[in-house]
């Protein structure tokens, strides 16, 4: 052995052989403080002073340990010439093993590199992904607004052509809105609506855009009316009296194209078909219109496209109040275009280009998931080691907060994020290829916004592990209880305001007519937006509920502006200047980390994380189902392998 293992044991036997006082004594008997060293004592030892508590093991450098390495970097087992009386060598080389294990687990990808030269793939896989998902996203965000701006835009040239009144201001979406709603206030003008839509759909071709009825002739297809009324709905208003059955009762008539001859209404009356308006909940009228997009600002790379709309005229009239609101709605769906079709184009590869890239982020994201799903369950072996080395070797358990640090959190959201561009990245690839006809832009941009959002918070990991970028990291995850705690109070008084607003102020003020609206407004006023307009519209009905909205308001502006979010920036500068003082002064560790101990530059570059070490026990794999679905017993019967070298995790295992 080397000249530092002699001076080590020699140290060690001079402890042993120190006089055992009294206070020693009364610990040998069990009335030890937990915070001694007893409390980590070994096993193998029978006597006080024969005890090495993990606290002096950790303080010893790792070049002056009790396991040597030699020139290869192959860590040697110490001579029993050299062991501390009582203390099995064993018991020494296997705790020098377990603690150059974990700090070798605890090491970022820099340390592991220069440790061990460990190349770092997940690291690699990531900054892979990140490129190829924001050039994927980047290119579905172009071909999405294309295509919603499209229907929109068909929308708006619908509304003109089928919606008797319709009119342009009403395409400019203000605030507050510059007209009132769309309605009917009529029953003549309920008959003329229909017939404005009938004319309009009889004479498409009047229409700028290329639409055509969905007949294989291209004949104008029949349209459908449907009504829905109560059963019984009769309102008698001189003597306040009324016949009501709230069942809801569905009539639907098909409306002929030579209906424009008589009127829908005289139709109606021809069918035995009464409208009832103090019966009439809503009606729709539905048609359908196929057309083809040739994407002029597609570029040359995207080939036309056919759609078939299907329109919907809203007449609802749900509140009985006078006045029946009229919208029109178009659910595009993608056909697949048949019949002559010749599309010419310099780029007809651009299908291909699209669906490699899909398949490159398919592969990147499996491939980062089975990396980070398998990291996580690797740690979740060496953590029930760790557990069950504590229990052989110090009589005690590992802390919650020991555990805590296997469970790397950042895996998890990367396992998560993968799932999403998997699913997101699936649905691209059959929306381009045209599989679906089902409009299905919006699941697909949830699927593929999430998952790239969570892919750059991912990086946040890596600039962690620099001090400048870790500060603030740090401070999120030192004040996030803290600030859970403090949102929990701050929304029940949000809570109120919100409901007392609404029930108050909802029938007299535009901006709390609903709870939603409501809660919108107060957090518009908590961030200073829209304040004048908020108190000047309010309505001047009575006195006393403009003098309570004034003391509403301003109550609420001054506790939230200048008490609440000062106390919630106060209790994120507390967390900040928490973690500036643990970088100044140390950071609290867990035993766990008092276990591992601290690390130089030159034990990363001294080789003695070179070592080949045995690897993970083979496990079947009901074993492997046992553990991942055991997550949190780590059982004593592994307890065993923490007395003998070939029950350990080696640091090889740890890079596979």
């Amino acid at each position: 052995m080397s000249a530092n293992n002699a001076s080590v044991s020699g140290q060690l036997q001079n402890k042993a052989s120190e006089p055992i006082n009294e206070e020693s004594k009364e610990s040998r008997n069990g009335e030890n403080s937990p915070g001694s060293d007893e409390e980590y004592a070994s096993p193998h030892s029978n006597t006080v002073a024969s005890r090495l508590s993990y606290k002096e093991a950790m303080n010893t450098p790792l070049s002056t340990t009790a396991g040597d390495t030699n020139t290869n970097g192959f860590m040697e087992m110490p001579a029993s010439s050299t062991c501390i009386e009582g203390v099995s060598p064993m018991a020494i080389y296997n705790e020098e093993r377990m603690r150059r294990k974990l700090q070798f687990f605890f090491m970022n990808p820099i340390e592991k590199w220069q440790a061990r030269r460990k190349f770092p793939y997940k690291f690699v896989v990531q900054i892979v992904k990140i490129i190829l998902v924001t050039m994927q996203l980047c290119l579905f965000a172009h071909s999405r607004y294309n295509h919603i701006n499209y229907t929109w835009d068909n929308r708006i040239a619908f509304s003109h052509l089928f919606l008797r009144g319709w009119d342009s201001s009403r395409e400019v979406e203000s605030y507050p809105p510059s007209v009132g709603p769309f309605a009917l206030y009529e029953k003549s003008e309920f008959f003329d609506t229909i017939d404005y839509a009938i004319n309009g759909y009889a004479n498409m071709n009047r229409s700028i855009g290329p639409y055509d009825y969905p007949t294989k002739d291209n004949s104008m297809a029949p349209m459908k009316l449907c009504l829905y009324n109560y059963r019984e709905g009769t309102i008698f208003g001189f003597n306040e009296s009324y016949i009501f059955n709230p069942e809801i009762e569905l009539i639907c008539e098909s409306i002929p194209p030579n209906v424009t001859a008589v009127g829908v209404e005289k139709y109606l009356e021809q069918r035995g078909v009464d409208v009832s308006f103090s019966s009439l909940v809503k009606a729709t009228l539905v048609f359908a219109i196929k057309t083809v997009n040739f994407k002029a600002y597609g570029g040359p790379l995207s080939a036309p496209d056919c759609f078939k709309f299907d329109i919907t005229m809203f007449f609802d009239n749900r509140d009985h109040d006078g006045q029946m609101l009229l919208s029109l709605d178009a659910d595009a769906t993608r056909l697949h275009c048949k019949g002559d079709v010749d599309f010419i184009s310099d780029a007809e590869y651009d299908a291909i280009l699209r669906s490699i890239l899909n398949i490159f982020v398919l592969l990147v994201c499996v491939l980062s998931f089975a990396l980070c799903a398998r990291a996580l369950y690797r740690a979740y072996l060496l953590r029930c080691q760790t557990v069950n080395f504590f229990r052989a070797h110090f009589n005690k358990e590992l802390s919650f907060d020991g555990r805590l640090e296997f469970v790397n959190f950042w895996y998890i959201m990367i396992i998560f994020n993968d799932v999403l561009l998997i699913l997101g990245s699936a649905l691209k690839e059959q929306i381009e290829r045209k599989f679906l006809v089902a409009d299905q832009w919006d699941t697909c941009s949830l699927f593929l916004g999430i998952g790239n959002l969570l892919v750059w918070f991912g990086v946040l990991r890596y600039l962690g592990f620099f001090k400048t970028y870790n500060v603030v990291i740090l401070t999120l995850r030192k004040a996030a209880p803290k600030i859970f705690r403090f949102l929990v109070a701050a929304l029940l008084i949000y809570a109120g305001f919100a409901f007392c607003g609404w029930l108050i102020l909802g029938p007299y003020h535009m901006k709390f007519r609903s709870l939603a609206t409501t809660s919108e407004c107060l957090f518009s006023l908590i961030n200073g937006d829209d304040m004048f307009a908020t108190f000047a519209t309010l309505s001047s009905k009575a006195n006393w509920l403009w003098w309570f909205c004034q003391i509403y308001l301003y109550s609420f502006i001054s506790l939230y502006i200048y008490v609440v979010l000062s106390l919630f920036i106060s209790v994120i500068m507390d967390a900040y200047d928490t973690i500036k003082r643990y970088y100044r002064d140390g950071f609290p560790l867990s035993d766990l980390k008092e276990f591992v101990g601290t690390r130089t530059e030159e034990d990363l570059t001294s080789g003695v994380f070179m070592n080949n070490m045995d690897d993970f026990d083979q496990s079947s794999f009901i074993d492997v189902m046992r553990k991942v679905f055991c997550f949190g017993c780590c059982r004593n019967a592994n307890a065993s392998s923490a007395s003998g070298p070939t029950g350990y995790t080696s640091l090889t295992s740890i890079i596979k």
